[in-house]
């Protein structure tokens, strides 16, 4: 399992991000207005929660960068990935929970040039839930779930610096080694291009001086 920890938290963590953007695009609530004929309203994510749709491509940029940083960069990513994904909850789950009225506060503004909270309360008779506000508070908690085994793996991530230490002193002998010891995945690859080195060459393809 800690073999594949760097892999399981970037695709994690990448996949939560891709999703809370498009949860930004997605409707989140009706608003029926009180107005005499029932006139809905649609809020999408990013009217409800303005920031979610920012917060979200922060995400896909930890998922990316938690790739090729260090050990200290990891630390430093997995604490601000619990920090985004506790503040994405706290925000989504009232929204989830209570249908206020307030998250629909700038659509109805913005379609009956009525302002101030108490004067849209009054227009608005009720608010309709779609699934999306609970959707997003469940990949909340699957990015404080990541960010949290970021924390707890990232210093075992050094295992493959090591090797790396090793091929660049010894590179047949490395490959070897590696090959031997377990699969090589896509992130491997990565990094060997980011040293200079060739992935998709073996020992087989060395010729003799």
């Amino acid at each position: 399992m800690i073999r594949r920890a760097r892999l399981l938290s970037v695709l994690t963590v990448l996949a939560v991000g891709a999703l809370g953007v498009i949860s930004s695009t997605q409707t989140w609530l009706v608003a029926v207005l009180d107005d005499g004929s029932g006139h809905e309203l649609t809020v999408s994510g990013a009217a409800a929660i303005p920031v979610l749709a920012p917060l979200s491509l922060a995400v896909l940029a930890l998922g990316g960068a938690l790739s090729i940083v260090g050990t200290v960069l990891r630390y430093l990513f997995g604490v601000l990935t619990v920090a985004i994904a506790v503040f994405i909850g706290v925000l989504s789950a009232p929204i989830a929970v209570t249908l206020p009225v307030s998250a629909t506060a700038s659509t109805v503004t913005a379609a009956t040039g009525i302002a101030g909270l108490d004067s849209v309360d009054d227009l608005v008779a009720r608010v309709l839930p779609t699934p999306w506000p609970t959707i997003t508070v469940v990949l909340s908690v699957v990015l404080l779930a990541a960010g949290l085994f970021v924390l707890a793996t990232a210093r075992r991530w050094n295992r493959t610096g090591r090797r790396y230490d090793t091929d660049a002193a010894a590179p047949e002998s490395g490959r070897d080694r590696r090959a031997a010891s377990r699969p090589f995945d896509a992130i491997d690859s990565w990094d060997d291009l980011s040293r200079g080195s060739d992935p998709t060459e073996g020992p087989a393809a060395e010729q003799p001086r």
